[in-house]
């Protein structure tokens, strides 16, 4: 009985050693590539830490999945668990839930051709899901614009969406990471976010990705800013891995 599984696993981990995929972890924004076709990318951010002004939360696990659709067409799906560290606090919720299409417009750099690489990313903000705090559903679309040189890589974000709570929101973002052929990178981005509800983000994320294979890399970042007048700090760290065709 044993005999299937070891097969199963086997397979899996072959697929896991052969497969190449690009941490977009730890950042909000995104790049401009997608995975192949037949490809499943895994975000995995096992716990990571928030502090806006006195209230701490905890989401354990963030997740992203990303399955390449067709040439230049990935599906993704996204979802946190999330836990106010409040003392009167009590219970989970499942937030920034979404489901999107993510498609590159121009192969670019990021496609080993020249110039820059364009891409979109549209669908729906999902509800939150929450006995004390229920939600509704909401959009975005974004474009993407990567250029990648040998020292540098340099990504911009800009979005706009309406919320779950029924708010205009526009976002802007920069990522800029260090050579790609480097096995330890340092990153940083710079984000601008204002919600037409009342809500104002602006912040600051430094840290770094290590790619130990091909397919699969660890993120460490340090993010730290204000929303509205209150201090944001958060750590944030995961991996990325794929396997597929």
């Amino acid at each position: 009985m044993m005999r299937p599984w070891c097969r199963f696993a086997g397979a899996l981990l072959a697929a896991l050693w052969a497969t190449d995929a690009l941490a977009y972890r730890p950042f909000d924004g995104t790049d401009a590539a997608v995975a192949e076709p037949g490809l499943f990318e895994i975000e995995l951010g096992p716990a990571r830490y928030q502090q806006i002004g006195p209230d701490s939360t905890l989401f354990a696990p963030d997740v992203v999945l990303n399955y390449g659709l067709a040439e230049r067409w990935e599906l993704v799906l996204q979802g946190s668990l999330t836990r106010s560290l409040q003392a009167e606090a009590s219970g989970v919720a499942l937030t920034g839930n979404g489901l999107f299409l993510k498609g590159v417009l121009r192969e670019g750099s990021l496609q080993e051709k020249a110039g820059p690489s364009i891409a979109t990313e549209f669908g729906f903000l999902l509800p939150d899901i929450s006995a004390t705090d229920p939600s509704s559903t909401g959009g975005t679309a974004a474009v993407i614009i990567s250029q990648r040189w040998p020292a540098l890589t340099v990504h911009f974000n800009t979005a706009a969406a309406l919320t779950r709570r029924r708010n205009a929101d526009i976002a802007f973002s920069v990522i800029v990471e260090g050579p790609n052929d480097w096995t330890v990178r340092p990153i940083a981005e710079v984000l601008y976010e204002r919600d037409f509800g009342g809500i104002e983000t602006g912040s600051v994320l430094i840290g770094a990705i290590w790619r130990i294979r091909e397919n699969i890399s660890i993120d460490v970042g340090l993010r730290g800013g204000r929303v509205n007048d209150q201090p944001l700090r958060e750590v944030r760290a995961g991996m990325t891995f794929a396997f597929g065709h």
